[in-house]
């Protein structure tokens, strides 16, 4: 569930070893070198996972050959007025644009589907964005396409149709995120991908701010 303070939504799920990753992904883990519980003057760790894990961004390059790392991105789609809609939608189909239950009226979109809700426990069956539905919303103006699964295709797609309409239409992803406390309408989004050199993701720190 997201977490609401007074002036921050925050739409990332918590990363922890629970955290469930793409079957057959790199599961997060956290290596402790130092430990001042253990006497030390301070303490220090690293961290192990998939760079797709919880909330992120996709690069370009993950689903398109010579396309852009995730180092590239430009940053003004991952900040500013965003618009969440709500998709009627069942487990394993597609969003099309019928489905929306608000008109888009921004040129970030954030589409709860709700259909993974326990990032702990993996369901592959989540919906995916229909090709179509991006092309439209390219139409519209839309540069960035958030959902509330692991990923705009479904589970067993090989082709990648959704990706590659967001490869061939520029435009960019966050998948992960957390909407089921978020009410539809107008925020604030602030999810900024990490500067990672060639990378084809990054976790981000999603929350939204209400306008």
């Amino acid at each position: 569930m997201s977490a609401v303070t007074d002036t921050l939504i925050d739409i990332s799920p918590v990363l922890s070893a629970r955290i469930g990753v793409w079957p057959g992904d790199t599961p997060l883990s956290r290596t402790v070198m130092c430990d001042m519980q253990d006497g030390d003057n301070l303490t220090l760790s690293s961290l192990m996972t998939t760079v797709h894990v919880g909330a992120h961004a996709d690069a370009p390059n993950h689903y398109g050959k010579d396309a852009p790392g995730i180092d590239a991105a430009k940053l003004e789609r991952y900040i500013g007025r965003c618009q969440v809609v709500r998709a009627t939608v069942q487990r394993g189909q597609r969003i099309a644009l019928s489905m929306l239950e608000q008109p888009v009226e921004a040129e970030r979109v954030l589409i709860y589907s709700g259909t993974f809700a326990d990032h702990e426990n993996w369901n592959t069956d989540f919906a995916a964005l229909e090709p179509s539905l991006v092309e439209a919303l390219a139409d519209r103006g839309v540069k960035l396409i958030g959902i509330d699964t692991p990923s705009v295709d479904v589970f067993d797609s090989e082709d990648l149709p959704a990706h590659n309409a967001l490869l061939r239409r520029d435009v960019s992803v966050l998948e992960g995120i957390v909407l089921g406390a978020v009410q539809p309408g107008f925020y604030e989004l602030i999810a900024l991908p990490l500067k990672l050199e060639g990378f084809d993701a990054s976790p981000v720190r999603a929350v939204l701010r209400a306008l």
